[in-house]
């Protein structure tokens, strides 16, 4: 079994239970679970002060032993606040053996991606200690693909995906939409061409998840790409005034305005079901007739 270390760079965590609960079934599973004390720290929002938060990060640099997971907490937001202070090149050093296997999504998506575009580190996108292993009943769909994408080093990830047909090569990257957005124009995002973009986010109606992907957009970064992936938008529910307007006609405006392949349906982000998909890696993406099918290699994973 394992090592889990957790790390809490974010938001405070508000479900201490279900934080509680995650720690105990990683235990009941035989991984050992390491920095349980960070769960209830708290400065306002966040999960302690700057200091304690950017130690959290920093001090994986000192973190020795093969099959580490580095697991996030929860998101939130605070990750932004840690960019400049983040010891980028220690982290960098210390994936260059049994690299560390560090998994997060939601706000901890800019960590992942200063790493990514930096020093070409991958992390996994995917699921985290309160919201995911701590559900009041962990999803057997999450827990399969965690497995599977740490344990090996070509896996893929099958969909019934909606889009044009097409088969695209490229470095996968992205995360959470709003992290990505936020990002540009920064050292911290990715200047990554002929890429497959996976993206998702909650809570954010329809037109602001359209505003998000025209500024991508308009900053040229979609035309780039071999292949944009969309995974799913929780809480993205259209209103009255919509008239109709809902996600589902915003991907159809967004493919009139893109030249590149958009693929929807990828059960990845904020749900109880999700994937988990290694940013960096290299990804094969076929898609025909319905199903999609996406390949991804080259990743580090766990040592037998």
């Amino acid at each position: 079994m394992s090592q889990v270390h957790l790390i809490a760079p974010s938001g405070y965590c508000i479900n201490q239970e279900a934080a509680q609960r995650g720690v105990a079934r990683l235990l009941d599973d035989g991984h050992q679970v390491q920095n349980q004390t960070i769960i209830p720290r708290r400065q306002q929002r966040f999960a302690g002060t700057e200091t304690q938060r950017l130690n959290d990060i920093n001090a994986l640099t000192r973190l020795e032993g093969a099959n580490q997971i580095v697991l996030a907490v929860r998101g939130g937001y605070g990750a932004s606040r840690l960019l400049e202070q983040i010891d980028w090149q220690g982290l960098a050093d210390r994936q260059q053996q049994d690299p560390l296997l560090i998994c997060g999504h939601s706000d901890f998506t800019v960590i992942q991606l200063g790493l990514l575009a930096l020093h070409n580190v991958i992390t996994f996108s995917g699921p985290m200690l309160a919201g995911n292993f701590g559900a009041p009943e962990l999803n057997a769909f999450t827990l399969e693909h965690f497995w599977r994408a740490l344990q090996n080093s070509t896996y893929s990830v099958e969909w019934q995906g909606d889009g044009p047909a097409c088969e695209r090569t490229g470095q996968l990257w992205g995360g959470n939409l709003a992290m990505v957005v936020s990002l540009i124009g920064t050292p911290w995002l990715p200047a990554i061409e002929n890429g497959i973009l996976v993206l998702e986010d909650i809570n954010e109606h329809p037109f602001r998840v359209e505003r998000m992907l025209l500024q991508l957009h308009h900053a040229g970064i979609l035309d780039r790409q071999q292949a944009i992936v969309l995974g799913s938008f929780s809480g993205a529910t259209a209103n009255d005034y919509d008239a109709g307007y809902d996600l589902a006609t915003m991907i159809d405006y967004l493919r009139s305005r893109v030249s590149v392949p958009i693929i929807s349906g990828l059960d990845f982000g904020h749900e109880q079901k999700t994937v988990t998909l290694p940013l960096g890696a290299q990804a094969s993406l076929v898609h025909a007739a319905g199903k999609t099918c996406l390949t991804l290699s080259g990743h580090p994973v766990m040592k037998a």
